[in-house]
C-alpha cells in the first residue's frame, strides 16, 4: 500500500485539569483554577477523530500517561501525599494529549536510509511536559516497532528544548515524494521563553539522516511568542505544496518564501494579512492550529476549531479565501472546547506520521468501533469534573489509574499499563 497520512491523535487524559502551568499559552493562563471537564474533554476528543474517519482520513491514537506521575515525584525526594501544591499539579498534568509534541517525525521519502525516522521531544522547558518523553517513547516503540520501516531515537538530551512537530512542517509535491522539511525555532518573545531550540532542530535533522539542501531552518517572529504563539504550529501549518501562515509568523517571511520556492517550485503561500486578521486574534481563535488535509476525493480541507468561526475577522477572510477557488476548498470547524480552554487547538491534539497503515502496530490505528469502544469506557469512568484545588484527593489519583487501565485493556495494549 502507498504511504499515506496518518493522523495520531492523544486521547484526552482523566487528569485533564486546569492548573496554568504553561507559561506564554494565554488560554492555559486564562483558565487557571477553573473547574475542567475531563469527560467531555475526552467525547470531544473522539468524535474529532471519529469526524476524520467519516472524511476518509486515515486515524491514530496515542494512549494517556500515568497521572500522577509517582516515578517522577519520587525522582524530586516528593511524598506525593504531602507534595507542594504546584509540584503535584506538574505531575498531575494531562498535557501528553497534544501530540504535536510528541515527537518529530521525517518520513522515509526525506531520508537517506529510505526509513521514517522518528525523535521524541525532550520538550525540557516545561516542567509539566518534561517528564512525558519516557513514555512518549515506550509507546512509539510498540506503535512502530517494525524496524524495516522506522527508525526511533532517544530525545536530543538538555537542554537544547525541543518541542516536537509543533515547530516543524513539510512541503511536498503529495505526501509519498520527496518534500523539504522546515523546522522552526525561537530566541525570545518578551517575556515568554522560546521553547524550540536552533541547536535541538539541527540535531534532530541529523539524527534523521535528511538532505540538508531539502532542509530549512527559519526563525519564529519574536512577536508571534510575545503575543502567545508558544508554538509555531499556532501561526502556521503546511501541507504537501500549501504553507498556511500569518503575515507576522517569521522573522523573515520573505526570505523563507523566497527558499521554499527555490527548493519547490509548486510551493503555495497562503498567508494571512495583519491587518485583516491580528495576530491577537489569530491566537485567540488558533485559526492557524488547525489540521490542514489532502482530501481522498481531491483538494484541502481545514479542520479548525469553532472558536474561528465565531470569529467575524477570521470567519469572514475564510471565507473569501475559499471563494477564491485556491488550494483550500474546505472548512470543517470541530468542537474542542476543553482542550482549547488549556491552549490546545485541533492541531495540538494530532501528530502527523507519513507510513503504510500496514506497518504500524493496529492496534494504534482506529475505526469507529474503537472510537465507540473508547467512548463507552471514557463516559463511565473518566471524572466529570476536576477541580484544581482538589488534586492531592488519592482517591482522585485512584479514579484517574482505573480509568486508564479500563482504556488499555479495552483497545488491548496493557503492555502501556
Amino acid at each position: 500500500m502507498p504511504l499515506v497520512e496518518i493522523n495520531f491523535d492523544g486521547v484526552i487524559g482523566p487528569s485533564h485539569n486546569y492548573a496554568g502551568l504553561s507559561l506564554g499559552n494565554l488560554a492555559s493562563a486564562k483558565n487557571a483554577g477553573k473547574i475542567s471537564q475531563p469527560r467531555a474533554a475526552a467525547l470531544q476528543g473522539l468524535e474529532k477523530m471519529r469526524a476524520n474517519i467519516r472524511l476518509g482520513l486515515v486515524q491514530g491514537a496515542f494512549l494517556p500517561q500515568r497521572r500522577p506521575n509517582m516515578a517522577w515525584l519520587e525522582q524530586l525526594a516528593a511524598d506525593p501525599g504531602h507534595a507542594d501544591p504546584a509540584l503535584l499539579a506538574n505531575a498531575m498534568s494531562a498535557s501528553s494529549m497534544w501530540t504535536a509534541n510528541a515527537a518529530t517525525i521525517s518520513p522515509a521519502p526525506d531520508t537517506d536510509d529510505g526509513l521514517c525516522h522518528l525523535t521524541p521531544a525532550n520538550l525540557v522547558t516545561m516542567p509539566h511536559r518534561s517528564h512525558e518523553w519516557p513514555e512518549t517513547l515506550a509507546q512509539l516503540r510498540v506503535a512502530f516497532g517494525n524496524a524495516d520501516h522506522f527508525a526511533i531515537h532517544d530525545p536530543v538530551p538538555a537542554p537544547f528544548g525541543d518541542e516536537g512537530a509543533a515547530n516543524f512542517m513539510r512541503v511536498a509535491p503529495s505526501h509519498g515524494e520527496p518534500g523539504v522539511e522546515i523546522f522552526v525555532y525561537g530566541k525570545s518573545g518578551g517575556p515568554f521563553p522560546a521553547r524550540q531550540h536552533l541547536a535541538a532542530s539541527q540535531a534532530v535533522a541529523r539524527k534523521h539522516r535528511l538532505d540538508p539542501a531539502r532542509t530549512v531552518f527559519t526563525e519564529q517572529s519574536s512577536d508571534a511568542i510575545a503575543a502567545g504563539a508558544f508554538h509555531n504550529d499556532v501561526v502556521a501549518v503546511a501541507n504537501e505544496t500549501v504553507l498556511f501562515c500569518h503575515e507576522q509568523a517569521f522573522v523573515d517571511p520573505t526570505a523563507l518564501y523566497a527558499e521554499l520556492r527555490a527548493i519547490m517550485p509548486e510551493t503555495v503561500i497562503v498567508e494571512v494579512p495583519a491587518d485583516r486578521v491580528s495576530l491577537e486574534e489569530a491566537i485567540r481563535t488558533y485559526l492557524f492550529n488547525a489540521q490542514l488535509v489532502t482530501l481522498p476525493e481531491g483538494g484541502m480541507a481545514l479542520i479548525l476549531p469553532t472558536e474561528s468561526q465565531d470569529s467575524e475577522a477570521v470567519w469572514s477572510w475564510l471565507q473569501e479565501m475559499i471563494a477564491t477557488n485556491g488550494p483550500i476548498r474546505k472548512l470543517i470547524p470541530v468542537d474542542v472546547r476543553q482542550s482549547m480552554a488549556n491552549g490546545g487547538g485541533p492541531a495540538c491534539l494530532r501528530l502527523r506520521v507519513l507510513a503504510d497503515p500496514a506497518t504500524v502496530d493496529p492496534r494504534f490505528l482506529m475505526d469507529e468501533a474503537k472510537i465507540d469502544r473508547a467512548a463507552d469506557i471514557v463516559a463511565t469512568t473518566w471524572p466529570e469534573t476536576i477541580d484544581a484545588d482538589a488534586l492531592a484527593d488519592a482517591a482522585l489519583w485512584n479514579r484517574i489509574a482505573a480509568a486508564r487501565t479500563a482504556l488499555c485493556e479495552a483497545l488491548d495494549l496493557q503492555e502501556l499499563l
